[in-house]
């Protein structure tokens, strides 16, 4: 059972890095979402999703070592966790506190990830507010007012005025 928990404690560890490079690829992202580097973005995106692929693999193989580790146990499989672990490895203080700073460790990893990833996205929110703004502006420096002509149902014909700016000749 030992082994069970050092390979998992080596598994949460993994992830731990993999979150930490997801942090640091969401903080390069802030700067490359200012300078609207698309290319760059989508490079940076790609590697967010490969390693989000080995998050997922590490992840599924943290699940694979509780569910042999509650089988040791005999706990149930289903209610096995990684906080649940360490209640129960109350005899074995050392290795309980290995785990214990291995589970903090990742758990402050991913908050920290969630924060960058909260961060970016309000930003990605307010280009795309500006990107509206910009579009919604030069339609209307082309585009000329209505006149205020209407049908004998009393409806708005919607006639526009002239597109071009000027009338006047010189």
């Amino acid at each position: 059972m030992a082994s069970l928990v050092e390979e998992l404690i080596n598994v949460l560890a993994e992830e731990e890095k993999i979150y930490m490079t997801l942090a640091a690829n969401g903080e390069k992202k802030r700067q490359i979402i200012i300078d609207a580097d698309i290319p760059e973005l989508e490079r940076l995106t790609d590697a967010d999703q490969k390693a989000s692929d080995e998050l997922l693999s590490k992840s599924n193989k943290q699940i694979s070592l509780l569910t042999d580790i509650a089988n040791v146990l005999g706990k149930s499989q289903e209610q096995m966790t990684v906080t649940r672990l360490i209640g129960y490895l109350g005899a074995q203080p050392d290795i309980q506190a290995k785990l214990t700073a291995a589970r903090d460790r990742l758990l402050d990893a991913a908050a920290q990830m969630q924060k960058i990833n909260e961060l970016n996205s309000q930003l990605l929110a307010q280009a795309i507010e500006l990107a509206e703004f910009d579009i919604t502006l030069f339609k209307s420096m082309r585009q000329a007012p209505e006149t205020a002509n209407y049908d004998r149902n009393a409806y708005n014909t919607g006639d526009i005025l002239g597109s071009s700016g000027f009338d006047a000749k010189q």
